[in-house]
């Protein structure tokens, strides 16, 4: 960041959209927020966030492959199985501060994970665990025993991420993202109607409310917020946002305000 803050954050914004939003789509991830350089995201299951992990530090570590050390990207993973308190959108509670402070243990490039996840992933996933023994977590009261989680790159194997270039391209239209197993939507942004640009707010919010009631189902694969909103205010070809975000059903509407 000293030495090139705005390609830096360039660099970083690219491997959100084109690495990490695409693997949480894949695996039903919900971004609860961003924090600064790192992430909070919600998972249905354990397998489905240690799925996602791998495979998102599988994309990267090909990505930074002939990267000078000191220019390649690289992020850590903490995971963690537990009760957590939901207020509106997001995510508070000791299972999210056990899975904060797991990740500063991991290893860069690398992903550390709770006796509770390991418990309800070994075996389901290809991947071995080391263990790391119990830590000792600032701010947490207990010890928590934690594993280091290993894997075959040959399993792993991600689709090549998009190239960067000068001049603008269009979206690959031959390459879609992979279709989840179960029935999967985006909810994009809902057209203000009203000419009232105040209305922006609430139409923002109906939006918010149905993912997050469509989130509760188990059975429907829903795209994030962050991931759909990036088409705000865009003239868009459903059949084309359905390939990029890999979903079968796109939703898209319109609010008007009625006259009292």
């Amino acid at each position: 960041m000293g030495r090139d803050e705005s390609g830096t954050l360039a660099r970083l914004r690219e491997h959100r959209k084109q690495r990490f939003e695409p693997t949480l789509a894949r695996h039903g991830g919900r971004l609860v927020k961003l924090t600064g350089d790192g992430a909070l995201v919600e998972f249905p299951s354990a397998v489905d966030a240690l799925g996602a992990a791998i495979e998102f530090q599988q994309a990267m570590a090909e990505v930074n492959l002939g990267q000078p050390e000191d220019a390649a990207i690289v992020f850590r993973i903490g995971l963690h199985l537990g009760d957590l308190i939901v207020d509106g959108d997001d995510l508070y509670g000791d299972g999210v501060n056990v899975a904060a402070r797991l990740e500063t243990e991991a290893p860069a490039g690398g992903i550390v994970i709770s006796y509770s996840v390991r418990d309800a992933v070994i075996g389901r996933l290809k991947a071995t665990f080391d263990d790391v023994g119990s830590l000792a977590l600032k701010n947490i009261e207990r010890p928590v025993q934690a594993f280091c989680v290993k894997w075959n790159a040959a399993d792993w194997q991600v689709a090549a991420p998009s190239v960067a270039v000068a001049a603008p391209v269009l979206p690959a239209t031959d390459a879609p993202l992979a279709l989840p197993d179960k029935p999967s939507i985006a909810v994009l942004p809902f057209q203000n109607m009203s000419g009232d640009l105040e209305q922006e707010y609430f139409a923002d919010g109906m939006v918010e409310d149905i993912i997050s009631a469509l989130s509760r189902f188990k059975s429907l694969f829903v795209i994030a917020r962050n991931s759909s909103f990036t088409y705000k205010g865009k003239a868009v070809d459903i059949k084309q946002v359905g390939r990029e975000l890999g979903v079968r059903y796109v939703l898209e509407g319109s609010v008007r305000r009625a006259a009292k």
